[in-house]
Formats: C-alpha cells, sequence, structure tokens
C-alpha cells in the first residue's frame, strides 16, 4: 500500500515538433507529478538524424536522446512555475512521409519494464497500437487509458479514394482501442465513437497563456488577424484562403498573418500570393512568442482538429477568436470572446465586424492626441471643454484644473 501508482504516458510526437500530442501530453506528465504522490514517466518517440530533419523546424536535430531529452525539460521550464519531478525515456520510431506521423517500431511496452507496469495512458491510442505487435495492453497494465486527440477519419476522406479508405479505418480503429484500451477519453464529439467512451477535454491551457491575457487586459491589441498551425492543407490552410479568396471585396481591409511550419508551406505561400488581400506568410514560432501579444483576432477555421490547441490558447490570451461552429469548437464557442460561423456569409460578417472594431479603436487613439487632431484640422485645446465652458454648463470640473 505504501507504494506509488506508476503513471506511463505513451504519445506519438516530442518536441520540437510543436504539435499537440508532443505539447498535451509533457503538461498532463509535470501536472500529474507536481504534487509528488505518484511516479510519472513520459514515453516519446525517438528518431534517427534522417527523419528527424523530415520532422523538426528550423533544422534543430540532437545526437542523443540526453540531448533531446534537455531540450524537453529546457522548454518546460521555461513555462511552469514549479520543478516537475518525472521520467523521460524513448521509443523507436519513424516519420511515415505518407501519413505526415510518427509511428512506433518494435514493441514499445517494452520501454516499461513488467514490474513497474501499473497505469497507461496511451495518447492516440489507435494510431499508437495500428501496428503493435507484442504483450497485449491490457494484460501488462493495471488500467490502460485511452485518449482520442485526432479525427483521423476526416482526414483520410480528404485522400484518393478517401470514403472506403475511411470506412475500414473506422473498424480497425474500433477494433485496436477495443482491444488495447479499458476506458477511452474523446476530447470532443468531433472524433471517432468508441465503446467504452467518455467525452472530456482534459489538456486544459498552459497558465503562461492566461498570464499574457491578463498583462494584455493592461493595454490595447495593436495588430489585426492571424493564424497559426502547421502549414498543411488539411490543417485548415485550404478553407481559409478559400474564404478570403471568395470574399475579396467584402474584406479588402483585412490583413492575416500566417504563421506556421509544414510540408504545404510553399503551396501556401503562393496561394497567398494570388489573393489581392495582404496575406503574409511565416515561418512557424511558439505561441507564447511576444509576437502574437499584440494581436486581437484569432482566425481558426479547420474542421479536422478535435480540440484546437491554438484556439484555446488564443482564448487565454483574451483574443477574439473566429472558428467555424463544429463539434471540436464547442469547448472553445463557450468563452465569451468566441465567434463561430456556419457558412461563408456569417463569417464575413464575424471578421468585417472585427475590423470594423480595430479600425474604431484606431481613430479613438488618433483622435486623443494634440498633434494629430491639430494635423486634420481640429480646433486647438478640443478634446475636453474648457474650464469656462464647464462652469457655463454646469458640467463637472475635474480636480486638479
Amino acid at each position: 500500500m505504501d507504494k506509488k501508482r506508476h503513471i506511463a504516458i505513451f504519445t506519438t510526437a516530442s518536441l520540437p515538433w510543436l504539435t499537440g500530442t508532443a505539447v498535451n501530453p509533457l503538461f498532463r506528465a509535470a501536472y500529474l507529478a507536481k504534487d509528488g504522490d505518484r511516479k510519472v514517466t513520459l514515453v516519446i518517440p525517438w528518431l534517427s538524424l534522417k527523419h528527424q530533419k523530415l520532422v523538426y523546424p528550423n533544422n534543430i536535430t540532437f545526437s542523443s536522446p540526453s540531448e533531446q531529452e534537455a531540450h524537453v525539460r529546457q522548454w518546460l521550464e521555461e513555462r511552469i512555475p514549479f520543478v516537475a519531478h518525472f521520467s523521460i525515456c524513448f521509443y523507436p520510431g519513424k516519420f511515415a512521409v505518407d501519413k505526415g506521423s510518427i509511428l512506433a517500431a518494435g514493441d514499445i511496452s517494452e520501454v516499461i519494464p513488467d514490474e513497474e507496469a501499473d497505469i497507461a495512458i496511451l495518447e492516440e491510442p489507435e494510431h499508437l497500437t495500428w501496428f503493435h505487435h507484442g504483450k497485449r495492453w491490457k494484460t501488462k497494465f493495471r488500467l490502460v487509458i485511452g485518449i482520442v486527440h485526432t479525427n483521423y477519419l476526416e482526414y483520410v476522406k480528404r485522400e484518393k479514394h478517401g470514403r472506403v479508405k475511411a470506412f475500414m479505418l473506422k473498424y480497425a480503429n474500433s477494433w485496436v482501442v477495443d482491444i488495447y484500451c479499458h476506458k477511452v477519453i474523446r476530447l470532443s464529439a468531433a472524433t471517432q465513437d468508441y465503446s467504452k467512451s467518455i467525452i472530456c477535454n482534459v489538456h486544459g491551457v498552459n497558465p503562461k497563456f492566461l498570464e499574457i491575457g491578463l498583462q494584455s487586459r493592461r493595454h490595447d491589441f495593436t495588430k489585426g488577424t492571424y493564424y497559426i498551425g502547421k502549414m498543411v492543407w488539411s490543417k485548415g490552410y485550404k478553407e481559409l484562403l478559400k474564404l478570403l479568396c471568395d470574399h475579396q471585396k467584402e474584406l479588402a481591409e483585412l490583413e492575416v498573418d500566417l504563421y506556421g511550419s509544414g510540408e504545404d508551406s510553399g503551396h501556401v505561400q503562393e496561394a497567398a500570393k494570388e489573393l489581392e488581400l495582404v496575406v503574409r506568410v511565416n515561418p512557424g514560432r511558439d505561441h507564447a512568442d511576444p509576437v502574437f501579444h499584440d494581436y486581437k483576432v484569432f482566425l481558426n477555421p479547420s474542421t479536422t482538429d478535435v480540440v484546437c490547441t491554438t484556439t484555446a490558447e488564443a482564448l487565454a490570451m483574451g483574443k477574439i477568436v473566429i472558428c467555424a461552429n463544429h463539434p471540436s469548437n464547442d469547448f472553445s464557442s463557450s468563452f465569451p470572446n468566441c465567434r463561430t460561423y456556419d457558412n461563408s456569409n456569417e463569417f464575413v460578417t464575424a471578421a468585417r465586424k472585427n475590423m470594423e472594431d480595430a479600425s474604431a479603436y484606431l481613430h479613438y487613439v488618433v483622435s486623443g492626441l494634440e498633434v494629430s487632431r491639430r494635423a486634420f484640422g481640429a480646433f486647438p485645446g478640443s478634446l475636453q471643454p474648457d474650464k469656462e465652458q464647464r462652469q457655463e454648463l454646469g458640467l463637472a470640473i475635474p480636480a486638479g484644473k
């Protein structure tokens, strides 16, 4: 009874790849280990150098697992207010270019010795077990919980013969998840339904984004509209650029900054250049980077996400979020700074409303400066009524006047 429970978290990606299955399981491990009442191990993929170059941004590579572990821990330490005591282990993985995913090589459950096997959390359980050949997870671990992150059926439907592939994948997913998981948590209703599953967003938001939001309330947003996400067409870029293309006249004053890295970066840049609107394409950055602090509006038209991490982060930072009315956004839509749309016309209405707000703010700032008022022809000293006028009209005279 004195022995601590051991939670092993297996996931399908790792930093410096800033994807949801790299970031959220890392924070999960840190916060589960925070009080010291349990032993926690995070199990992440190790890629050979040639595969690292296919996945990791900004030419970041590692010569050893210990070097990558140091990178992961430093990134985490900069984002949480406590020291997290948990272990990091690696399993061999390979990047499948055709799937845009890291796949395990061998029986990854062996990373945890049998005598330490207790509770396993499988982040993306279908992904981790499609090709599993080894000890049965439910036999090795007392409890196996699968957390479903990804709407794989929606991705597959976009491929050639997509509906046939999705039909087959649906049953393959159900088969392996049922075999290997005692319980399944779906982050939103946008995922495939499974037996023994519940819907619950168990991610949360890094407190750092809440701190940025509190700081932002002390000053006004000075930038316009942006989107951040892995730069592949299926992550919402196709939908966003189509919306902008179809409504260029209505959105003539809109300027959009896109941030992301990925295999479709070149194609996205070319498509953006063909628009009459101002759309700037930038390399990917951490969403907590100061460059994002002053943006007011976050656009996310993606319908392939299950729960979009960057949307939750933008909401926490106090930004206006414009996203599709879709099950993946059910959690986000409950917040007052979220605007959802059902069609392209509603998207335009939401975007123009925020353009109008930005224009109104600009006018407010410019009209509050004596030098700019004089430059545009305002009567000198007319920002506020003078003392004589206040007395004549019975208006309150500010203290010290």
